[in-house]
């Protein structure tokens, strides 16, 4: 009796570390997830980082002679929206093959995630 045991909760701390193992891989990819998107013109390039934030702005030097200064704003906004979407996206696919079945990912990293998706309701004492 001791010896299955003994089997079962040796199996358990395995599977236990090649979790941890993998959550620690997928932090360490998002840790540098990032993502680069260009115009369709090729006048304007962004990356940004794991959580949307800008990295890096590339613009054409023609930029300035075919498009106004709005226009321009338009153009990089675009591709910050586009990159942040992707980054997202990857983020995403990274993400849930870790998480519980039941969890969908939106409940916990989407925009409107709340503590919800990890705690239960409230809990009503007898009377």
């Amino acid at each position: 009796m001791a010896d299955a045991f003994d089997a079962e909760i040796s199996a358990l701390a395995r599977e236990i570390n090649q979790r941890t193992t993998r959550i620690r891989e997928a932090y360490s990819e998002l840790s540098t997830m990032k993502h680069t998107t260009s115009s369709e013109d090729g006048m304007v390039s962004v990356t940004v980082g794991r959580h949307g934030q800008v990295r890096h702005i590339e613009l054409n030097p023609r930029v300035y002679r075919t498009q106004s200064p709005s226009q321009l704003a338009d153009a990089i906004m675009q591709q910050i929206n586009k990159a942040t979407a992707a980054v997202s996206e990857q983020s995403k696919q990274l993400l849930q093959p870790l998480l519980p079945e039941d969890l969908p990912h939106e409940e916990i990293f989407g925009q409107h995630a709340t503590l919800d998706a990890f705690f239960p309701g409230p809990v009503e004492p007898s009377p």
